[in-house]
């Protein structure tokens, strides 16, 4: 079953030349994990929050946004209201952010479900103390502020809120990026146990190629609001077909990788005052040809690869390049 399914969403801000989200199609199925990964300001995080009705002002939009067969993007504010509290949640970057420091995090976690009605002050308690017990911590949190637990705690207590309405669908944004190395681990060895008990659907965004390797069975890869890569994990990083995946990958720090200056992509991001023609990532592509800067490649599959796509031009000399690399 699918629980996220978004099928040619385009996002346009006011004062933009071009659609901050170009025709993105992407989906998850239930009890599996999906890695959204590209570079900063390629679009990710806005993606995932336009799963929630997360809009910025002004924002016009196109396509379907459905989850578990709901259009979020025709829903009336209450139906938002309810699918944020009930069906799918979010996991934010920053619980530091996220979380009142004046209040207690036992109101955090109880909050929601017993402004909608979904549980009573009593149920709601004993509920949250299920979900902490779920991520690890002991119920005496309920009574502590959040600047009296760590970062690592306070991100436990973010995914216990998350959980509280027993989504089918949790959002990931960057959730480990404000922890160290150790909380980190943690954290996403978390994810991945508590999506196999409670067979949530996850969408993890994230700028790490490694972590996204590590926990996800499919991966999108994003570069200027566009999906131009798709398909299972392992695939797609052992045999890249994308001239950008392929940079990404080149410039990713490893412990085995001989010494010597970090290779870069050059160039930079496409601006949104600058109109696109062609393929965005042409003007940085060592591969790119007229036709590159002509024409756009549409997201196709990958010879005789049918779950994977990618949108390119020379997909086919991105993939001999690999495989003699």
């Amino acid at each position: 079953m699918t629980t996220l399914d978004i099928r040619g969403y385009r996002l346009r801000l006011p004062r933009t030349a071009r659609p901050v989200l170009a025709g993105v199609d992407l989906a998850v199925d239930a009890g599996e994990t999906v890695a959204l990964v590209g570079e900063s300001g390629s679009g990710k995080s806005l993606t995932s929050r336009s799963v929630l009705g997360l809009l910025p002002a002004g924002a016009t939009t196109e396509g379907t946004v459905r989850v578990d067969g709901d259009d979020v993007l025709a829903m009336t504010p209450d139906q938002v209201r309810r699918l944020r509290t009930g069906t799918a949640a979010m996991i934010f970057q920053d619980p530091r952010a996220a979380i009142n420091p004046l209040r207690r995090l036992g109101d955090f976690l109880t909050e929601s479900v017993r402004l909608s009605g979904r549980l009573s002050a009593e149920a709601a308690t004993a509920r949250a103390v299920e979900m902490l017990d779920a991520v690890g911590l002991p119920a005496a949190v309920l009574d502590r502020y959040p600047g009296q637990v760590s970062g690592g705690m306070l991100q436990r207590v973010m995914i216990a809120a998350a959980l509280m309405g027993d989504p089918a669908l949790l959002l990931a944004d960057e959730p480990t990026t404000a922890l160290d190395v150790t909380s980190q681990a943690e954290v996403v060895a978390l994810l991945a146990d508590l999506q196999e008990r409670f067979g949530t659907g996850l969408l993890f965004v994230t700028h790490d190629l490694g972590l996204a390797a590590a926990i996800s069975d499919r991966v999108y890869v994003m570069y200027a609001g566009r999906i131009v890569e798709t398909g299972p994990a392992e695939a797609l990083f052992e045999r890249p077909r994308h001239p950008y995946t392929t940079a990404l990958l080149a410039s990713t720090p490893r412990l085995d990788a001989p010494r010597g200056r970090l290779a870069a992509i050059e160039g930079r991001p496409p601006s949104l005052r600058d109109e696109l023609t062609g393929c965005p990532f042409a003007p940085r592509c060592p591969l790119a040809t007229d036709l590159c800067r002509r024409e756009a490649p549409e997201l196709l599959p990958v010879g005789s690869e049918p779950d994977r796509r990618t949108a390119c031009h020379h997909s086919d000399r991105t993939g001999e390049g690999n495989a003699d690399a």
